[in-house]
């Protein structure tokens, strides 16, 4: 209304009609004198245009929107976020698999840091294993799909190769290398043996058994390596030819030009790398059971034998969340640091 002040009667009917797009109902609303009843007349119309009346079309489409995300709403609710909000009132309890129990506060957390001699053991491991891991995972992910976004023959039939074990059942892929690792007669070792070498306990040594896990680990990476295959296809071709009038030869092209333009596609992969090692838990359980001597006892293993087999599942959830926050800090750590590492091409 301070704006309509300043205004002469004649300006506030234009600026009326400009502010709502109505010309023939502004001129019509207001009186021809009195520049007071004009101010206050330019008040109620500019009030009234700005209360549209909803159109039937919006409301239905207002309704097929919530019609259309209500599946996946009430999944969200009932599947994740109140399980979720449900282990962490449990997380402060001392119920068990029977859904006896009581509020017990931090009594689960103190238990962790000065009672429980696995918590701080299992999260070494833990954090041991994705150490090993997210690196070369990463750069062997890159590497193959580097070789694979040259045009060969038979390409198809290598993407193909790489991305089976992926989608393989764990278990299988699991048990078939625990065979490969057998210290008697697994086929590592037999190759080892043919030129004089005496193969490794590769599961019952306490230094061998965790890198044993990331091998195996290793051979289930096709996802990454397509999206990494995707991420450097999807670098323009004229970058290269410029580099080649420039000189420059096959490694310096791919140290210059596609690892930086490949960046965002390797802080994707590292993210859900990250948040998959930390989670480990099907390998070390089919593998070793956690050992020897708990050496491949992951974080994941012990939640779930608390939880599961000791029926602790206060304890357990307790776990969850503590699992969860440390993933939760790494994720940011790396989410901030993306800004000194990660290059977009725009």
């Amino acid at each position: 209304m301070q704006q309509l002040n300043e205004l002469s009667a004649t300006k506030i009917i234009q600026w009326a009609a400009w502010k709502t797009g109505r010309r023939g109902q502004a001129a019509a609303a207001f009186p021809s004198k009195g520049k007071g009843q004009v101010i206050g007349k330019a008040g109620v119309f500019l009030m009234k245009a700005r209360k549209k009346p909803i159109s039937k079309m919006a409301r239905r489409e207002a309704r097929n929107f919530y019609l259309y995300t209500a599946p996946w709403l009430i999944g969200f609710l009932v599947l994740t976020l109140y399980p979720m909000l449900y282990s962490l009132y449990l997380s402060f309890t001392n119920m068990n698999l029977t859904g006896q129990g009581k509020f017990v506060g931090l009594e689960n957390f103190i238990y962790a840091f000065t009672k429980d001699p696995l918590f701080f053991k299992t999260f070494g491991n833990t954090l041991k294993y994705v150490v090993m891991f997210v690196p070369s995972s990463l750069i062997l992910a890159f590497f193959i799909a580097l070789l694979l976004s040259k045009k060969v023959k038979g390409l198809g039939f290598f993407r193909t190769a790489f991305y089976i074990p992926y989608i393989t059942s764990g278990v299988a892929v699991t048990i078939l290398w625990g065979w490969i690792f057998n210290v008697d007669y697994g086929i590592i070792n037999y190759v080892l043996s043919l030129v004089g070498i005496k193969g490794p306990n590769w599961l019952g040594n306490q230094k061998m058994a965790m890198v044993s896990i990331v091998i195996l680990s290793l051979w289930t990476i096709g996802n990454n390596i397509i999206i990494m295959l995707a991420g450097i296809q999807d670098i323009p071709v004229s970058y290269y030819e410029s580099a080649q009038i420039d000189g420059a030869g096959a490694l310096r092209q791919v140290f210059s030009i596609t690892l930086p333009l490949c960046t965002p596609t390797i802080y994707f992969n590292l993210i859900v790398t990250f948040i998959s090692a930390f989670q480990i838990f099907q390998q070390p359980f089919i593998l070793t059971n956690g050992g020897p001597l708990n050496a491949t006892y992951t974080i994941s293993m012990h939640l779930y034998n608390n939880g599961f087999l000791y029926g602790k599942m206060g304890y357990a959830s307790m776990l969850a969340w503590g699992l969860f926050i440390v993933i939760m800090i790494i994720t940011l750590i790396v989410q901030k640091s993306s800004k000194y590492w990660v290059f977009y091409d725009d």
